[in-house]
């Protein structure tokens, strides 16, 4: 009987190690914190990094800018610009990067990077753009049919010492 519970337990070892096993792909290589996109109008978060958590929650808002804070293998542990997090499975999230206007009043979209420059748009908070470039202040981007410079502080998405080219 020993033998029997020895050679199940023996047998079965490798089961409990699996998550452990395929997490150990050395994750992206990329740094982290990073920013990332969700790619999909559904994506389910999790309280873990694998599917046997429970999913916590699920975003539907492709093109959510998120920050990535932890790797495990296949999964990234994001947050959002309220502080909510969860884990998604990696092919969720997208490299390229977009910005979501932050704080509680509009801001402005400008002809060039310089408070001075002409208006093109005024976005509301949480309007969602594709970042096309960074400098020292100001963004470049992209929101429906428009591109602008906005300042960099009016941003989530994009850190403050962080340039895109």
């Amino acid at each position: 009987m020993t033998k029997l519970i020895c050679t199940l337990f023996l047998l079965f070892l490798p089961c409990f190690f699996a998550d452990i096993a395929f997490a150990n792909d050395g994750g992206s290589g990329l740094p982290v914190p990073r920013f990332a996109t969700l790619k999909s109008d559904e994506v389910n978060v999790r309280t873990g990094p694998g599917t046997r958590y429970p999913i916590a929650w699920v975003y539907h808002r492709s093109g959510l800018p998120v920050e990535i804070t932890e790797e495990f293998g296949y999964w990234r542990k994001i947050r959002d610009i309220e502080g909510a997090g969860g884990w998604v499975y990696k092919s969720m999230l997208d490299g390229r990067r977009s910005v979501m206007i932050k704080g509680k009043s509009s801001q402005m979209v400008l002809e060039d990077p310089d408070s001075e420059s002409a208006r093109i748009a005024k976005v509301e908070p949480t309007v969602i753009g594709k970042l096309l470039e960074c400098k020292k202040d100001w963004c470049r981007v992209k929101i429906e049919d428009r591109k602008g410079w906005i300042k960099k502080s009016h941003l989530w998405g994009i850190y403050a010492d962080e340039t895109v080219p």
